[in-house]
């Protein structure tokens, strides 16, 4: 028993050199991985780190700031989910009211994506309580290796989530498109519109995210000096147990000396007083803990009652709100109005939680201060009854001389609770500037994920600018609505982006905490004792040397260590942005396809629109009621318009084929041309090799060889892309010569036939109005009229179909047949 209580005091009398020394094996990898494994309670809220072990309290907070960003993840989702559905209903409403759709029609489609929306929710809701459940088998406590695997899988979850939103949102505009049945245009029209009013979304959802982030972790400085505050009422007990002993252990050295007391005797009474002040200590500890706890519960409890009836009073304010209706132009009120409304529910839940926090402080506060005043009360009465019972009895003193050396204690007291309460204003001193730090370091944070969203956001513009400029032949509509959708895609994207780069931020603070804690233990110590020790000796100040090198030196280990933790989080993030700029293109490839294939049916609808089916059967049916065609005339010029067509295809495929072969001739000069570019560019840079070895290193070497193949690349991808822009326009010319030149043999073949049929004069009009190509010049080409063939560059030798050209006309003679044989009958 005097074992066990000689090494606790021990542990209260030296606790300082001991901490020295254990703060100075900081790095080490078996404690990492250690420190990796450790459980650290499960917290759901700021009130239950006040009763935490002190080093969790860092873990505990940073996971509640990671639990606050994924709730503020979750309600910007559930807010975009809900103004989508809220932007459908009022395109339906005005819809319903220009009488397109049926009032049970309005209620089907709204019902329907509201239940679509409902079970996208559930399946995220699912992968994610199934990731909760993985890992730790205990609730109550988790690793900082789970909390990192499961913020990686939330961030899969959430980007498998955000494409699924993706498809959804397009499947439910389509939906309505089509149950409304509008024209080509007003489903144009309605198509953009949603799409930029969704980028309006996106805009607002983004500057409140950041603005709620950056809210989010200023609150949890405010937390860790409310923290700092209870740990430093929980010091007072144990500070002023060492300076108590202290004090007697002094007082009775000195009745040691003058013979009043033997040694034996002195360290009998220093241990029983050691062992009461130690019973006082644990009592004090466990008081501490269990009324804490008591006393949380209660407050969690209240403050559960007041954010049910606000949640109440919330979503009865929302529901007014989106029950009403508005138009199409009155979106811009409504998603105003639906965005204060947020706005002012998430700062009243703000500043509720901000109160709770500190009223739960305050009360632990008064709580410690409490149990402070009664254990300091009994440390006193435990040394009275030393210096006033026990004291007389072993001495031999009077009890007037005992009650002096009291008072004697009581002088020397002062000064040293002055020294620790110096000690303890340093130290706080030191705190505040160790959270400066940290702050700064979270401005880091926020500039390097700007860079990261800018960057991002150039590269892919640029990209989807190439690729339109690639597509060629859409109209400007066509192409503002893929800029604006891969816009509001990409918003979404930089979001999450601009979220994770936050939660990694937080655990690389947590991976660094307990190096960071020792490492600030190890700094606090040697700021005390420099200011401690006014005079110093050689030795003194030479060790004061030695402490501050091994500073720095863990300083700079520390610093490489949090990079080398950072750059392998900033790789998951780089993962993470390729995967979700994967679902983007997949969507945009997409989103393109049908752009194509809309544009496509538009201009297949106008040259069907132009196609004169009508009057061909019109004109089939007289010549086969006409008794002036005879089988022979009639397949003469049957026979005679397969030879003119015979002569235009043949003719269009020479004059294709020789420009395929200038083309071809062209290139290859291009080619020759560019390899003796090349070659001299080569020349020249073996004569500036010497110099360059000279003068720049090896990284500069690679990088300026990079860029040099990167430009060489992208300049053989312009001279590509420009050569099929001028193979495609020289073939779409010829394309456009041939359409020409069949419609005019056409013409020629109706007029003749009309003309043997003795076709009425208004018929033949019509037929010859219809002929003429609509958009087109109908000036005659003749075939040797000369073309631009230095158009494109490709080897390639294009054949058509087989037949494509005289199957334009099979309708055209099988109704020449049946005309010829009508009259024969006759």
């Amino acid at each position: 028993m005097e074992t066990s209580t000689s090494g606790s005091l021990g542990s209260l009398s030296q606790g300082d050199k001991e901490d020295c020394s254990s703060s100075t094996t900081i790095h080490s990898s078996a404690s990492d991985d250690r420190f990796q494994a450790r459980t650290f309670l499960k917290v759901t809220c700021f009130p239950e780190v006040l009763t935490c072990e002190s080093f969790d309290v860092k873990l505990c907070l940073c996971s509640l700031l990671l639990k606050d960003l994924m709730l503020l993840d979750t309600e910007l989702r559930k807010e975009k989910h809900v103004i989508f559905i809220q932007v459908l209903k009022i395109y339906l409403t005005d819809l319903y009211h220009k009488k397109k759709i049926t009032d049970d029609l309005f209620k089907k489609i709204l019902l329907i994506q509201e239940n679509d929306f409902e079970e996208l929710q559930k399946q995220l809701d699912s992968r994610l309580q199934n990731t909760e459940m993985s890992g730790a088998h205990n609730s109550e406590y988790q690793t900082l290796e789970d909390l990192e695997r499961k913020e990686r899988e939330y961030s899969e979850h959430i980007i498998d989530n955000m494409e699924a939103f993706w498809k959804q949102a397009d499947k439910a505009q389509q939906f309505l498109l089509d149950q409304s049945k509008c024209s080509s245009a007003k489903a144009t029209k309605i198509t953009m519109d949603l799409t930029e009013r969704m980028i309006a979304v996106e805009g607002l959802l983004s500057k409140s995210q950041d603005l709620h982030a950056m809210d989010i972790q200023e609150r949890l400085f405010s937390w860790e000096l409310m923290v700092k505050v209870v740990d430093s009422l929980k010091s007072y007990i144990p500070e002023e147990c060492k300076c108590r002993l202290n004090t007697v252990s002094d007082i009775l050295d000195h009745l040691t000396v003058k013979n009043n007391l033997s040694v034996r005797q002195k360290e009998e009474l220093l241990t029983d007083l050691h062992k009461a002040f130690w019973e006082q200590l644990a009592h004090f500890s466990s008081e501490c803990v269990q009324q804490s706890k008591d006393l949380i519960l209660k407050q969690l409890e209240y403050h559960a009652k007041k954010r049910e009836e606000f949640k109440h009073r919330q979503k009865a304010e929302q529901g007014s709100l989106l029950s009403k209706t508005f138009h199409t132009e009155d979106f811009h009120d409504f998603l105003k109005a639906y965005q204060e409304l947020l706005e002012k529910h998430r700062q009243i839940q703000w500043d509720l939680e901000e109160e709770d926090d500190c009223e739960s402080t305050e009360a632990v506060t008064d709580l410690y201060k409490e149990l402070y005043s009664k254990a300091s009360h009994a440390l006193a009465e435990l040394v009275k009854e030393l210096f006033l019972q026990t004291l007389p009895i072993v001495t031999g003193l009077s009890v007037r001389e005992c009650e002096l050396l009291k008072e004697e204690w009581q002088e020397n007291l002062v000064p040293q609770l002055e020294k620790w309460d110096v000690y303890r204003q340093r130290r706080w001193k030191l705190f505040q500037e160790q959270l400066l730090q940290e702050k700064k370091l979270w401005l880091k944070e926020y500039a390097l994920s700007a860079v990261i969203q800018k960057h991002l956001s150039e590269k892919q513009e640029k990209i989807i600018q190439g690729v339109v400029s690639r597509l060629g032949g859409l109209s400007d509509e066509s192409v503002n609505y893929i800029m604006q959708k891969h816009k509001l895609l990409l918003s979404s994207v930089l979001r999450r982006v601009s979220l994770r780069n936050i939660g990694m931020a937080t655990l690389t603070r947590m991976r660094m905490s307990r190096k960071k804690s020792l490492l600030q233990e190890l700094r606090e110590q040697h700021v005390l004792q420099k200011s401690s020790s006014h005079c110093q000796d050689e030795d003194q100040w030479q060790l004061q040397k030695a402490v501050e090198s091994h500073i720095l030196e863990e300083e700079e280990k520390l610093e490489e260590e949090t990079q080398q933790t950072h750059l392998e989080f900033h790789q998951q993030l780089v993962t993470e942005i390729q995967e979700a700029l994967h679902f983007l293109q997949q969507h945009m490839e997409q989103v393109i396809g049908q752009t194509l294939l809309q544009h496509a049916r538009q201009e297949a609808a106008k040259k069907n629109s132009d196609d004169g089916q009508d009057c061909k059967e019109r004109l089939v049916e007289i010549a086969v009621e006409s008794v002036y065609g005879t089988s022979n005339n009639i397949n003469r010029l049957v026979q005679n318009y397969y030879q003119q067509l015979g002569k235009i295809t043949e003719a269009y495929e020479g004059k294709k084929h020789q420009q395929l072969k200038s083309l071809q001739a062209e290139r290859g000069e291009r080619s020759r041309l560019r390899k003796k570019q090349e070659n001299e560019q080569a020349l020249k840079g073996k004569l500036n090799k010497g110099l360059l070895d000279v003068l720049s290193a090896v990284h500069q070497r690679m990088v300026l060889q990079q860029e040099k193949v990167l430009a060489q690349f992208e300049q053989q991808q312009q001279i590509r892309l420009e050569s099929l822009k001028q193979k495609i326009l020289g073939l779409h010319e010829l394309e456009t010569e041939l359409e020409n030149q069949l419609q005019e043999a056409e013409q020629d073949f109706v007029t003749e036939l009309a003309t043997l049929a003795h076709i009425p004069l208004t018929v033949k009009k019509q037929l010859s109005k219809r002929s003429k190509p609509t958009g087109e010049k109908t000036k005659r080409k003749t075939f040797q009229s000369p073309e631009s063939e230095d158009k494109g560059d490709s080897h390639e030798n294009i054949q058509e179909p087989p037949g494509q050209t005289s199957g334009l006309y099979r309708d055209k003679s099988q109704s020449s047949h049946e005309g010829e044989t009508e009259p024969r009958k006759n």
